[in-house]
């Protein structure tokens, strides 16, 4: 039985894979504070659910499992790092219904910030950003030898791309293959070519996990080998 928070899975199933080869799992955005629990329906989640369907397409050659991660709260509340610790207790229930899968980890947001300090786990191959809150002085250490791609609007007025760059530059210094791409006119909403962003992430996510080539805008950014 995975393990329980309350009468709560922080690992939520989008739908039944018989024998996973791998999986995905998505992380929605939320607050800085916020100590209330998420109602069953929010905007930040359906938001992230429109990605859902370009990376089932893009991962329909292989058995693909894949989930959202609850949070228990709605804010990532300082050093409490709520949705970070979310994140892995969804990827142990995760362990424990599919075994030692490959995952790649989609977030929004705070969720993005969420995905990226979970990716230290042995279960995750690579994480794929968007929009990412990534604050100055975020650990990287913990990447090495992990694949992460961030995607940021130029117009977001929410999250800085900048810090993206930053970021993806200090991850990379310290081991992990990482690339930025940013969306020509996107915002924060990722609403403003929205086609494009859910093409990019199937694709990504897709590549991420050896079903399909990277996109050349990242895998030109990805040195030739990882060690």
């Amino acid at each position: 039985m995975p393990f329980r928070d309350g009468n709560r899975p922080a690992l939520e199933l989008s739908g039944p894979v018989e024998k996973p080869r791998a999986a995905v799992l998505l992380l929605h955005g939320g607050r800085e504070h916020g100590t209330a629990s998420p109602p069953p329906w929010n905007l930040p989640g359906a938001r992230l659910r429109l990605f859902e369907g370009a990376i089932r397409r893009s991962t329909s050659k292989g058995a693909v499992l894949m989930g959202r991660v609850r949070y228990r709260v709605r804010g990532w509340n300082g050093e409490r790092q709520d949705a970070a610790r979310d994140a892995r207790r969804a990827l142990r229930e995760l362990e424990l219904l599919t075994g030692d899968v490959p995952t790649v980890l989609v977030g929004h947001s705070m969720g993005a910030r969420a995905a990226l300090s979970a990716a230290g786990d042995p279960l995750v191959r690579g994480v794929v950003g968007l929009a990412p809150w990534c604050p100055a002085g975020e650990p990287v250490a913990h990447l090495r030898c992990r694949r992460v791609v961030l995607l940021h609007g130029d117009q977001d007025r929410t999250t800085d791309p900048r810090s993206s760059l930053d970021f993806a530059a200090r991850a990379g210094a310290a081991g992990a293959e990482a690339a930025t791409v940013l969306m020509h006119g996107g915002d924060h909403a990722m609403l403003r070519r929205a086609t494009a962003w859910h093409d990019l992430t199937g694709r990504t996510v897709a590549g991420l996990l050896g079903l399909a080539e990277l996109p050349p805008a990242i895998a030109d950014q990805f040195p030739r080998h990882i060690g």
